[in-house]
């Protein structure tokens, strides 16, 4: 047998039945499945057939991980990284390729759900809205890794959009200064969203700055948050909106011409 091949696979958010179709056929043809264990909910394994190896990567280093990459695709045709929300956003991606890649092991990644987007469908909320923000930024506050120049969160936060702040549950004493020192109100809304779409595990806590921390502490929210600012949060209840140019009736595009 040749060297198989090393698919990253996005598992999702949380619930299984959220990882693409994609993945799930992946998963029903792999000869070994290493999910992220302390992430990943493993019924997203529930697709592999039998006799498949699967393994899970919590309490791996980085080179103990690639070695078992490495020595699965030697035996398997396909060989599926299983790793939580997307692989793109904070899945330590490059660092588990480039090692495949020294060891001329082929590979491929196939995008998945992000906890961002889980969180914002739990609450039913939008990211983007017209004429109040188009722009969403997804970062972290600074903790045992460090925030490159420019990228902390009191400079992202003066553009006033969206901002889904990630693996930052436990500092949310520097979320709240950092949005508090670009200006944001006090009474400015905020979202917390525990395991997003986990079944019978997530929870949704809307807040403001300042209530937003007490009300995460006292629900005892210490992991897999995901944190959202955003001045589009709550508009499902407001009196009034600015309409979609691309759905008004005074607007002409390709496919509709203008009736008022």
């Amino acid at each position: 047998m040749g060297v198989g091949t090393v698919w990253f696979v996005g598992a999702g958010p949380g619930d299984p039945e959220l990882i693409t179709v994609k993945g799930r056929d992946l998963i029903a043809r792999a000869g070994a499945i290493l999910f992220a264990g302390s992430l990943v909910n493993e019924a997203a394994t529930r697709w592999a057939p039998p006799g498949c190896l699967i393994a899970d990567s919590k309490d791996m280093t980085l080179e103990q991980m690639s070695a078992w990459l490495i020595a699965n695709a030697a035996r398997c045709d396909t060989v599926v990284r299983l790793q939580t929300g997307d692989p793109a956003l904070y899945g330590t991606l490059i660092e588990l390729v480039q090692p495949l890649d020294a060891a001329g092991v082929p590979v491929a990644v196939v995008p998945g759900v992000s906890s961002a987007m889980a969180s914002a469908a739990a609450a039913v909320e939008s990211f983007t809205l017209p004429e109040v923000t188009q722009t969403t930024i997804f970062t972290r506050v600074e903790g045992r890794t460090p925030m490159p120049d420019g990228e902390d969160l009191a400079a992202l936060a003066t553009h006033r959009c969206t901002l889904c702040i990630f693996l930052s549950i436990t500092l949310l004493n520097k979320v709240e200064a950092g949005l508090r020192a670009a200006g944001w109100a006090e009474d400015a809304p905020m979202l917390v969203v525990h395991k997003a779409s986990w079944p019978g595990e997530e929870r949704i806590v809307r807040g403001t700055l300042a209530t937003i921390k007490q009300q995460c502490r006292d629900a005892g929210i210490v992991s897999q948050a995901m944190v959202i600012a955003s001045p589009t949060l709550g508009a499902r209840h407001w009196p009034e909106l600015a309409r979609s140019k691309l759905y008004d009736p005074s607007f002409t595009h390709r496919f509709r011409k203008a009736t008022t």
